[in-house]
């Protein structure tokens, strides 16, 4: 296999808790008696490629998120920094932190990612290699008018984490901000500016990612499912 034996990991961890109608920040919430944040930690700690964690937090929850991270003693070597106003703007303010040549992003809201999947992405033999899953559901093109079809054979619906080469990675993030283009996560990004070759690994159904307030109940659902699966 063709992999880099040292990974730079950034967790992304922005939220403030708007959409959960909350006053506190999603990844702090409690799932199964944790934190969010510290269910993804606790998978990407021991996998012994990942050299390096960098957490682009709000400035206000930096001493928060090192607070929790302290309680929990993780042996790799953890980096809380500022993030930015967008998510962008924290990948890229993380990817100029981090120290090797492959990255892995994920996010701290995505608690169900396994050891496993974390596993098989870091040793595929691509470069740059993200998880997707097949859209079973119609989607069309509009806002207030139908305006195109799209064909849902051809759709893929974006999971994390995702793998890419950091120096291309930081590049395309520099041309996006020098051009003040905005995306929502790097695979866009990536293809937007050197359109090469991703690979897509296929998805799980647990990979959810926590934003609103219905997701956190299923999210418990999940976890009691997890622990079996785990177990």
């Amino acid at each position: 296999m063709n992999f880099l034996k040292e990974y730079s990991f950034i967790l992304l961890s922005g939220g403030v808790g708007k959409r959960m109608q909350l006053d506190i920040p999603k990844q702090f919430l409690l799932i199964g008696g944790k934190p969010i944040l510290i269910h993804a930690l606790e998978k990407i700690d021991v996998i012994e490629e990942i050299k390096e964690i960098i957490i682009p937090s709000p400035k206000e929850y930096i001493e928060k998120t090192e607070e929790i991270i302290f309680h929990y003693g993780f042996s790799t070597p953890i980096h809380c920094i500022e993030g930015g106003e967008t998510r962008q703007e924290s990948v890229h303010k993380g990817l100029q932190q981090t120290r090797f040549e492959s990255v892995i992003i994920h996010e701290a809201v995505r608690p169900f990612v396994t050891v496993e999947e974390f596993r098989k992405l870091l040793y595929v033999d691509a470069e740059n290699a993200i998880y997707g899953q097949d859209i079973p559901f119609t989607v069309l093109e509009g806002t207030e008018y139908i305006e195109n079809n799209l064909h849902r054979d051809r759709l893929i619906n974006v999971q994390l984490p995702q793998k890419f080469n950091k120096s291309k990675l930081l590049y395309a993030h520099e041309c996006a901000k020098e051009e003040g283009r905005n995306f929502t996560e790097d695979a866009s990004l990536f293809f937007h500016y050197f359109h090469s070759n991703i690979k897509v690994l296929a998805g799980s159904d647990y990979n959810i990612k926590i934003t609103k307030p219905i997701d956190r109940k299923i999210a418990e659902i999940i976890y009691k499912e997890y622990i079996l699966l785990e177990g």
